[in-house]
C-alpha cells in the first residue's frame, strides 16, 4: 500500500463546514493539477480510493489534490442538509477556490464521476480534462437500484448496529472482480472510517441523470469501465462516448467497479498518456 505522507489539511466553507484534503506536489516541474474525487459507500474516502495512483502521477510531474467529499472521510458530515449534486459541487468549488486553482483535470470514480461531470457542465472553464471511472449520474435512480452492489449497500444503513465488519467485507468484495484485492488492511481502513459516518448521506443523496447533457461537454475525456461492475452498469460507457468532445474509453473484462484499484498500473499509464496527448479544442 502507498502511505499517505502528505499533511492533512482542512478548509472552512462560508457555511462553516470543514472539508479535509491532502495536497501532493509534483516531482520536478509541474505539468498540471489533478483533483481526485472519490465514490460513495461505507468507509469511503479520497485516499482509500486513490492511494494506488497518486505516487505514479506525482512521479510523472502532476500535482495531485485528494479530498473527502461531504459525509465521508475526515470531512464534515452534516445531517441538516440533503446530499444533492449541487451540494457536492459546492464542496469541490470551495476546494478549488481555497487553493486558487483556476483550471484543473478532474479524476472521478462513481459518485465522484457524477460530481466531475456536474462541475464540467456548471463551470466548464475550470475543467480542462476529465478522467472518469464508472461515473455515476448517467442512469435513472431505478436502474442504479436494480444493481446488486447498490441493493447491498443500502440494505444496512451506515451507523446501524446491524452493519458489522463482516457485512462491510462482503460489500467491498462486490466492488471488485478478484476478491483477493480486498485484504484485511483495506477492510480495517474502511471500517475505521465507517465509525465516523452516518446514514443521512445515503438516505438523502440525490444525483440526477445527466446523460442527456453529456453531449454538451467539450472537454477531452477518458472513461474506464469494468464489464463486471455491480454498481454502475457498464453499458454507460456508450453514453459517455456520445459526448461532443474527444472521448476515449477503456472497457476491461475481469474488472469490477474499481478500475484504478484493480489495475492501477494500467490505469496510471493510460491516464498519463491521455494527459500528455489530449488538448481541449
Amino acid at each position: 500500500m502507498s502511505m499517505n505522507t502528505a499533511e492533512p489539511q482542512f478548509l472552512t466553507t462560508p457555511q462553516g463546514l470543514s472539508l479535509h484534503y491532502t495536497d501532493h506536489p509534483a516531482n520536478g516541474d509541474t505539468k498540471g493539477v489533478l483533483v481526485f474525487i472519490h465514490g460513495s459507500g461505507p468507509g469511503a474516502s479520497g485516499w482509500s480510493n486513490f492511494k494506488h495512483n497518486i505516487p505514479g502521477f506525482q512521479t510523472a510531474g502532476y500535482r495531485c489534490v485528494v479530498y473527502d467529499q461531504w459525509g465521508y472521510g475526515k470531512t464534515d458530515k452534516p445531517t441538516d442538509v440533503d446530499y444533492t449534486l449541487a451540494f457536492f459541487i459546492d464542496g469541490l468549488t470551495a476546494l478549488l477556490d481555497n487553493l486558487a486553482l483556476q483550471t484543473v483535470t478532474l479524476v472521478g470514480n462513481s459518485l465522484g464521476g457524477a460530481v466531475a461531470l456536474g462541475m464540467a457542465l456548471q463551470q466548464p472553464e475550470r475543467v480542462a480534462q476529465l478522467i472518469l471511472m464508472a461515473p455515476g449520474g448517467i442512469e435513472s435512480r431505478e436502474d442504479y437500484f436494480a444493481m446488486e452492489g447498490i441493493q447491498t449497500m443500502v440494505k444496512y444503513p451506515m451507523g446501524s448496529p446491524d452493519f458489522t465488519r463482516d457485512i462491510l467485507a462482503k460489500l467491498l468484495i462486490l466492488l471488485v472482480y478478484n476478491p483477493e484485492i480486498i485484504d484485511e488492511e483495506l477492510i480495517d481502513e474502511r471500517w475505521n472510517t465507517l465509525q465516523t459516518q452516518n446514514s443521512h448521506v445515503l438516505a438523502t443523496m440525490a444525483i440526477p441523470d445527466l446523460s442527456n447533457q453529456v453531449s454538451h461537454l467539450d472537454q477531452p475525456m477518458l472513461v474506464f469501465w469494468g464489464t463486471e461492475d455491480k454498481f454502475c452498469p457498464a453499458t454507460g460507457v456508450w453514453k459517455m462516448l456520445q459526448s461532443s468532445g474527444q472521448v476515449q474509453a477503456e472497457l476491461l473484462n475481469h474488472c469490477g467497479h474499481w478500475v484504478m484499484t484493480e489495475y492501477p498500473e494500467l490505469f496510471n499509464a493510460r491516464s498519463l498518456e491521455f494527459l500528455s496527448n489530449s488538448v481541449r479544442l
